[in-house]
């Protein structure tokens, strides 16, 4: 095995240095997704367990609205909110789209298939900034 450090051999292929290599966006999708799921599994099932149960069927004394409209409109509550929102949407964006690829053996339309599915995350990450902005 050649091994030339800063060199132009490799392994025994020359190495041009004109030609960048090209990165893929994959390993940040990634991420995202991840990020996405640990958000969705453990922010999301206690406020639906809260909102959805408790408060309603009176298992806990609900707030009253002057204190969750005071609670929403504290800038670290949005923060934390639009996070929530943003990494759950690209959860479901790329495993929507993996689903679709290989479950659906839609590989073939790749580039469309990510297009829309994060061009749809983009959209509901800027309706839910601009909800959050304007409560």
């Amino acid at each position: 095995m050649v091994r030339h450090i800063g060199g132009r051999r490799v392994g025994g292929h020359v190495m041009s240095r004109s030609t960048p290599a090209r990165r893929s966006a994959e390993p940040f999708l990634w991420l995202l997704f991840s990020a996405g799921g640990m958000a969705a599994a453990f922010i999301l099932p206690v406020l639906l367990l809260l909102f959805g149960l408790a408060f309603p069927l009176g298992w806990l004394d609900a707030p009253d609205h002057a204190h969750l409209l005071a609670a929403v409109r504290n800038p670290l509550t949005k923060l934390v909110l639009f996070g929530v929102c943003v990494l759950a949407l690209f959860h479901w964006a790329h495993r929507f789209r993996f689903t679709l690829e290989h479950g659906l053996q839609l590989g073939r339309f790749d580039r469309v298939i990510a297009l829309c599915c994060y061009g749809t995350t983009v959209l509901g990450s800027a309706a839910a900034g601009w909800i959050l902005l304007t409560a």
